[in-house]
């Protein structure tokens, strides 16, 4: 259901836990962060990951990122059309299943190589240069109206707030590649 301006909703952690969609929307809790929730949201992940890699293969990762793309964009709209809000900072199930995406492909590694992934997946997420600001643009201005979205309207959504932060794995793999064949060919140690 579409909120209304004097109708909307202040998420909390008794708001979080009442539904699954909105606990994994919410990162377990680390979109609740008041400062950064992102940057929250993506340490979480950095943590599961690690944690994940004794309980899952390759293979299940990313059986487990692929379904969570697509879950997200149900996920992510879902609650966003409970907010009353395009994009909610807190959402931040986009940027774990996006920098699961880049640690399973930059994996193994040193935990320098690990932190560098982070700093250029939270630059590209937050600043959203070039090509990322432009499909965050393109989805933000997307207008639903005030009545309720329809299931499709829900799902567009959740993959518009997800899209970005894909673009901004796909950017951060690109740097991170080059780093990595510099710092080969420096014959650094990272």
């Amino acid at each position: 259901m579409n909120q209304t301006p004097d109708q909307e909703v202040k998420p909390g952690f008794k708001w979080m836990i009442q539904t699954a969609t909105r606990t994994l929307a919410f990162g377990f809790g680390s979109g609740l962060s008041p400062v950064a929730p992102g940057t929250a949201g993506t340490l979480w992940a950095w943590a599961a990951f690690l944690l994940g890699e004794y309980l899952f293969t390759t293979e299940d990762f990313f059986w487990i990122i692929g379904g969570g793309i697509l879950l997200g964009c149900w996920i992510c709209g879902h609650v966003s059309e409970e907010l009353g809000k395009k994009d909610f900072g807190g959402i931040v199930w986009d940027e774990m299943v996006a920098f699961w995406l880049v640690l399973i492909f930059v994996m193994p590694t040193s935990i320098w190589m690990q932190i560098i992934a982070f700093i250029l997946f939270r630059f590209f997420d937050a600043v959203k240069p070039g090509p990322i600001g432009m499909i965050d643009r393109h989805f933000k201005n997307i207008d639903s109206g005030n009545a309720p979205s329809t299931l499709l309207q829900i799902l567009w959504r959740g993959f518009g707030i997800i899209v970005d932060d894909l673009a901004a794995a796909f950017f951060t793999l690109l740097i991170f590649a080059a780093i990595q064949a510099i710092t080969q060919q420096l014959g650094w140690v990272l």
